[in-house]
């Protein structure tokens, strides 16, 4: 839990501000809980970074995306290039965009082993954002014939996002951060996860994806059905429910989640397969939930469930369905005017004002 002194000293200043009480919803939320995070009224946020972890998934193999799977290296390359939404969004924002490789199907994005920089051509001194190599592997397996992942690839994935983290937040001092990721296919690994989690039926958590036709709907919501069965999880266990059915990328995310909440950093949840991560990573690490910020609600139903185990409450509600952190992106600038309204509102007694009666 955060501290509830912190807690109790932020509701307090809230009550104290020109304002009817309670009267900035959601936003005060928002920043007593940011209070109680930083413990520092003169901390700004000032640092934003955005990631978006990436890889790829066997279970495309089924006919499960409206896309081919080397979407997933194409997208990462308008990333680097400024043409995605979170690039456009990331210049928008003034926040630093991390594109990560943890399983991409085809050779590394850098020309030796490690965190290389990515250069096209002619984009050597570009300011543009490169690709960090975390490769895991070229994509999981089909978890429809077997786990997506070893218990001990899922494991060093997860390291792998505790370490990018660690060693950016050094250089970059995050104050805040959105976690997205970019895979064909995971819509499809987060759905089975939040099943097995959740234990609700497939249909119910079962959304379209990148845009999948009715026909197309039903062979995804049959194929995660078979796989449950197939894999019978245990969903006390979740590492084992993230080996089975999960990514790199979005064991990777859990390992940024459970670094951030050592590392005292809030970060926003985009979507449904980052929040499939970060409902893994609560239930490693319950305390973790704490620094979560639900940007949010999906059109992909399974994101609502996730919320709701989590017990948070989404911040927009714009029928968004795109991820690859673009959600998380436009929630940053509410939470950060939240927290400037704390900070820097008079109180009835500094201005004067009167109370009421």
């Amino acid at each position: 839990m955060l501290n509830s002194d912190l807690l109790r000293r932020a509701q307090e200043r809230l009550d104290s501000l020109t304002k009817p009480r309670g009267s900035l919803g959601e936003l005060e939320e928002i920043a007593k809980r940011l209070f109680a995070i930083y413990a520092d009224l003169n901390r700004e946020i000032s640092s934003k970074g955005i990631f978006v972890l990436a890889g790829d998934h066997g279970i495309t193999e089924e006919g499960v995306s409206a896309y081919p799977q080397e979407v997933t290296r194409q997208m990462i390359l308008n990333f680097v290039e400024g043409g995605a939404a979170i690039s456009v969004l990331a210049r928008s924002l003034d926040a630093k965009l991390f594109v990560a490789d943890f399983g991409v199907i085809g050779p590394n994005f850098s020309n030796s082993i490690g965190r290389e920089l990515y250069s096209r051509p002619g984009r050597e001194h570009s300011s543009l954002p490169t690709v960090l190599d975390c490769k895991i592997a070229e994509g999981t397996r089909n978890f429809l014939r077997e786990d997506a992942m070893t218990k001990g690839e899922a494991l060093e994935a997860i390291q792998s996002g505790r370490d990018l983290l660690e060693s950016l937040h050094a250089e970059n001092k995050f104050d805040l951060i959105a976690l997205g990721e970019m895979g064909i296919g995971n819509s499809t690994s987060a759905a089975a996860m939040t099943a097995a989690f959740a234990g609700v039926s497939v249909e119910k958590i079962t959304g379209r994806g990148t845009g999948l036709k009715d026909d197309a709907l039903k062979n995804k919501i049959s194929i995660i059905e078979k796989s449950l069965a197939a894999r019978k999880p245990d969903s006390k266990n979740p590492v084992e429910v993230l080996s089975k059915f999960g990514g790199y990328e979005i064991a990777g995310l859990t390992g940024i989640y459970l670094a951030a909440s050592d590392l005292k950093i809030p970060c926003v949840i985009d979507g449904l397969i980052s929040g499939a991560a970060a409902l893994v990573a609560a239930r490693i690490q319950p305390q973790s939930r704490n620094y979560f910020f639900a940007s949010h609600l999906s059109e992909e139903p399974g994101h609502k469930v996730i919320l709701d185990e989590l017990k948070l409450h989404p911040i927009l509600h714009g029928r968004l369905r795109l991820g690859e952190a673009s959600g998380a992106a436009l929630a940053l600038p509410i939470i950060q005017n939240a927290w400037k309204l704390f900070r820097e509102m008079a109180t009835f007694e500094s201005a004067g004002v009167s109370g009421k009666n």
